[in-house]
């Protein structure tokens, strides 16, 4: 099924389940939302549990977070991670900290979902990945859906989680079509092995997860190696016992990323590894992220500030002979 449809299945289903799950956001009803996951939601539930907002986003999430302290489950929808920060004051001193501030007498069942990353030329107040930002938040979840089947089984397990989670999807993933699996117990905060190598883990997530699979024939064919890939899935927690599994056997690790270097998600993960699995490694991590400038909205521009799989391809083929592979 398409991205988009396994998201828009999973808020059809947890709201079938369950009455006390409401969704709000930018143009969420009657249009279908803006990238079409609510669609058909609206005629289904209602007004009154699919809720068109002002364009105010500080107000969609103050919203959600009475409606979650009140018994509700919202689903917040925010039209691009961008506009998020319109929002960071209650997410950051409210909806992380009301359960902990209570001593457990308030949950906040709250989800935020929200697109991020480069799409095509939407230019640099649309096209950021600000997951750095809220995996440093105590008291967020943050979950990361790259592929159809976390989308939808990762989605309805936020919105049945009783803290506030951080539900990050991709602009340009939304009309991809992708495998759709059965799970029984699914567990969102494990890491899937997408591809088993031997000799070297690439861990990434979201779009990065098909750039990199994009770029691995061509390592493996160079190097004459097999590479392993590691899509994260949950960014907050994170889970390193996948991580720490695969980096043993294969004794190397990269981190693909589309997030800034500076200050990127990347370096959380590399200082993860090497504080745990130093003595592991055979040759020092790579980090493959953008580039340290807001995304531009000319297009060669754009692909020249942010990984592309004949980047990713280049950089680890450098890196690995540079290494031993």
């Amino acid at each position: 099924m398409l991205y988009r449809e396994a998201l828009n299945k999973a808020l059809d289903d947890a709201m079938a389940a369950d009455g006390s799950v409401v969704v709000l956001g930018e143009d969420v009803g009657r249009y279908g939302g803006n990238y079409k996951v609510t669609q058909g939601l609206f005629a289904k539930y209602g007004e009154k549990r699919v809720i068109d907002t002002p364009i105010a986003e500080l107000s969609i999430v103050g919203n959600a977070i009475g409606m979650a302290i009140a018994g509700l489950r919202p689903v917040a929808e925010i039209m691009t991670v961008n506009f998020s920060l319109l929002a960071m004051d209650q997410i950051v001193n409210h909806a992380a900290k009301f359960r902990y501030m209570s001593g457990g007498k308030m949950t906040i069942p709250l989800t935020i979902r929200m697109p991020g990353g480069v799409s095509k030329q939407l230019a640099a107040q649309h096209s950021e990945s600000y997951e750095t930002l809220y995996s440093a938040i105590p008291g967020l979840i943050v979950l990361a859906a790259s592929n159809a089947t976390y989308a939808y089984y990762g989605l309805k397990a936020a919105i049945e989680l009783n803290d506030p989670v951080i539900f990050l999807e991709h602009e340009l993933l939304y009309p991809k079509e992708m495998e759709f699996k059965e799970v029984e117990n699914f567990d969102p905060f494990k890491a899937e092995v997408v591809k088993e190598g031997e000799d070297l883990t690439v861990l990434t997530y979201l779009k990065m997860r098909y750039d990199v699979l994009e770029a691995v024939p061509q390592i493996e064919r160079e190097l004459g190696i097999s590479v392993e890939v590691i899509d994260l899935n949950s960014l907050r927690p994170l889970d390193m016992k996948t991580i720490s599994d695969c980096v043993k056997k294969t004794k190397r690790v990269v981190v693909v990323e589309e997030d800034h270097k500076t200050g990127g998600y990347g370096a959380e993960v590399i200082s993860r590894v090497s504080e745990e699995l130093f003595y592991e490694l055979d040759a020092p991590p790579l980090r493959i992220a953008a580039e340290d400038v807001p995304i531009p909205y000319n297009r060669k521009l754009e692909l020249a500030a942010i990984p592309t799989p004949d980047k990713i391809a280049a950089k680890i083929l450098q890196w690995g002979r540079a290494n031993g592979l």
